[in-house]
C-alpha cells in the first residue's frame, strides 16, 4: 500500500479537499486504483449533529455514514463509493481507545496520547486502506498545521513515515502564495508553514501553492530553496473557473511525474480518459454563448452559506453539462417569502426546495411550492421538499388548512409524521433513516420515465415521512406516490402539472460528472 498525505498551512479553506481529490483523479487516469480518507480533528464522532452554518453540508454515504463534505468531492472526482470508516475523527479515535481501556485491553497501563491515541490513528488508517483494496490511499488531514487539535494526527503520520518504506509514503503540503499590491508573489507564508511542519518532524515532499496567477520562475526557485524541495516539486495551483479543471492544472505542472518518481510507481499502459470528456463538456458550455440559460430559484434556509448545498449545486452542474445549458441559480432565503411578495419567483424557469430540519422557513418554502404548482413551473423537491409539497397539497387542494408535520408540534392532520419504528428509537442517530435503500417505481409514471427502470437505489437522510394514514385520500385528490419502500412513500408527483416531482431521498449524493442524477437531468430538460 502506498500513502499520500495532504496537509494544509497558513489558513483553512485553501482547497486541500479538491487537491486531494484531484491527485486521486490523476492516479486513476493512469490506471491506478485509489481510495481516500478524510481526517477531521473535531471531537464530534461524525458530522451528523453539526450545524450547516459551521461546517457546511453533511454528506451521506451509501452505508449511512454522515461525513465531511470533502468525501463528496472524493466520490465525485474518483467515482467511488466510500464508507463511514473513510472519515476518521478525534471523536471516533477517543471513543475506540476509551472502549478498549474500559475492557481492560491495555492491561493496567496508563493510557496516553503517545502511544495509545497515535497507535489507534495508525491502526484505523491502515485498516481502512487495506479494506479498500486500493493501490494508493490518499489521507487528507483537516485544519492547518499548528492547530492543537491536529497534533496527534500529525504525530501519527510522522511515525508512519518512519515505519513505512520511503517510497511508500509521501507528504503533499498545500499552502498560500498571496500577491501584494505591487503584484509581487509573497513566499513567507509558505516558508513559515513548512517550518511548522519541520518542527513536528515532518518534511514536505511536494508543495502545492495556491495562487491567483501562476507562480513565477523566481517564486518557485525561492520556495524550493527555503523549503528544501526540488523546484519541480513546487506545484502552482492557480485559481480556475471550475474545480473539475484542477486535475488538468496539476497535470500540466508535472504533479503526476513527481508522484510517479517519489512513489516508485511502475508505468501503466491503461489510461482512463473519462475525465477528458468531463473537461470537454465544460469547455463546450463555456465556449458556446448561444446556449439556453434557465433560471432556477433554490428556496432554502441556509442560502447565505452555499457550501450547505454543495451537492445540489454540483448535481445541477452535472445535469447542465449533459443538457448543454448554463443554468443561473438564485439562492432565496425561505423566511423572506413568509411575509414578502412571492411574486419574486415570477420569471424563474424552475423552483427547487432542498432538504432541512426544523420548522424555521417552512412556511416560505410552502408558499414557493404553491406558486410552482399553481403557475405550472417545473418543481423539484428533495427530502423536506417532498414533505412540504405534501403539506401544501393537503392544505390548499384537500382543504386541511392545519395540515402539518408532527415535527412542528401538534396538528389535527399530521400528514408528515415519524413512523412507529422511528418513534421507538433512541438518540439523534437512532431516529434517522440514513444511506442507501431500494425503491420500487410504478410503471407509467413520471418517475418511471425519468429512471427507465422499476427499481432504483438512492441515499436518505431524514426522520419524518408521509403519514400512511393519509395516503388513500391524498391519492384520491390527485397526488401520485410513484415510488415506495415497503410502507414508506419515496416519490410523489402531480401528473396534472407538466413537471412536478419530489423525492424523500437525496439524488444529489449519487450524482457524478458525466453521470448526472436522473431527476436533476429531467428537471433541467423540463425547463428547457
Amino acid at each position: 500500500m502506498k500513502y499520500i498525505v495532504v496537509t494544509g498551512g497558513v489558513m483553512s479553506g485553501l482547497g486541500k479537499g479538491i487537491t486531494t481529490a484531484s491527485i486521486g483523479r490523476l492516479l486513476k487516469n493512469r490506471g491506478y486504483s485509489v481510495s481516500a480518507i478524510k481526517i477531521d480533528p473535531y471531537i464530534n464522532v461524525d458530522a451528523g449533529t453539526m450545524s450547516p452554518y459551521q461546517h457546511g453540508e453533511v454528506f451521506v454515504l451509501g452505508d449511512g455514514g454522515e461525513v465531511d463534505l470533502d468525501l463528496g468531492n472524493y466520490e465525485r472526482f474518483l467515482d467511488v463509493e466510500l464508507t463511514r470508516e473513510h472519515n476518521i475523527t478525534t471523536g471516533k479515535v477517543y471513543q475506540s481507545v476509551i472502549a478498549k481501556e474500559r475492557r481492560g485491553d491495555y492491561l493496567g497501563k496508563t493510557v496516553q496520547i503517545i502511544p495509545h491515541i497515535t497507535d489507534e490513528i495508525k491502526s484505523q488508517i491502515r485498516q481502512v486502506a487495506k479494506r479498500s483494496g486500493a493501490e494508493v490511499c490518499l489521507i487528507e488531514i483537516g485544519g492547518t498545521v499548528g492547530d492543537i487539535e491536529s497534533m496527534p494526527f500529525l504525530e501519527a503520520i510522522r511515525q508512519m513515515k518512519m515505519e513505512e518504506r520511503k517510497e511508500d509514503m509521501l507528504l503533499v503540503h498545500v499552502t498560500l502564495v498571496p500577491t501584494d499590491a505591487q503584484g509581487e508573489q509573497k513566499t513567507k507564508p509558505t516558508q513559515h508553514s513548512v517550518k511548522e511542519l519541520r518542527e513536528l518532524g515532518l518534511h514536505a515532499d511536494l508543495i502545492v501553492a495556491r495562487c491567483h496567477q501562476p507562480l513565477k520562475e523566481e517564486t518557485k526557485k525561492k520556495i524550493a530553496l527555503f523549503c528544501n524541495v526540488p523546484q519541480k516539486a513546487v506545484i502552482s495551483a492557480v485559481d480556475v473557473d471550475d474545480v473539475y479543471r484542477v486535475p488538468s492544472v496539476l497535470e500540466q505542472e508535472g504533479m503526476f511525474d513527481c508522484l510517479r518518481t517519489l512513489l516508485g510507481l511502475k508505468p501503466r499502459d491503461v489510461k482512463d480518459t473519462s475525465w477528458d470528456g468531463v473537461i470537454a463538456e465544460l469547455d463546450a458550455l463555456k465556449s458556446n454563448g448561444r446556449l439556453k440559460q434557465p433560471r432556477i430559484a433554490i428556496v432554502g434556509k441556509y442560502t447565505h452559506f452555499v457550501d450547505t448545498y454543495i451537492s445540489i449545486r454540483e448535481a445541477i452542474k452535472h445535469a447542465a453539462m449533459a443538457c448543454k445549458c448554463v443554468p443561473h441559480l438564485s439562492w432565496i432565503e425561505a423566511e423572506s417569502l413568509e411575509n414578502g411578495d412571492v411574486d419574486v419567483l415570477r420569471g424563474y424557469d424552475g423552483i427547487l426546495v432542498p432538504g432541512g430540519f426544523g420548522s424555521r422557513g417552512t412556511e416560505g418554502k410552502i408558499r414557493a411550492i404553491q406558486y410552482a404548482r399553481e403557475h405550472d413551473i417545473p418543481y423539484l423537491g428533495l427530502c423536506l421538499g417532498m414533505q412540504l409539497a405534501v403539506v401544501e397539497f393537503a392544505r390548499n387542494v384537500v382543504g386541511w388548512k392545519d395540515a402539518a408535520s408532527s415535527e412542528w408540534g401538534e396538528s389535527a392532520h399530521p400528514v408528515i409524521d415519524l413512523l412507529p419504528e422511528q418513534k421507538n428509537a433512541e438518540g439523534l442517530g437512532g431516529t434517522m433513516r440514513l444511506g442507501n435503500y431500494e425503491i420500487e417505481i410504478a410503471e407509467g409514471t413520471l418517475a418511471h420515465r425519468i429512471y427507465g427502470t422499476k427499481k432504483i437505489v438512492e441515499r436518505h437522510r431524514h426522520r419524518y415521512e408521509v403519514n400512511p394514514k393519509y395516503i388513500p385520500i391524498l391519492r384520491e385528490k390527485g397526488i401520485v406516490f410513484s415510488g415506495w419502500h415497503h410502507n414508506r412513500m419515496e416519490l410523489m408527483e402531480l401528473p396534472q402539472n407538466r413537471f412536478f416531482i419530489a423525492s424523500q431521498f437525496h439524488p444529489e449524493f449519487r450524482s457524478r460528472p458525466g453521470k448526472p442524477a436522473p431527476m436533476f437531468r429531467a428537471f433541467l430538460e423540463a425547463m428547457l
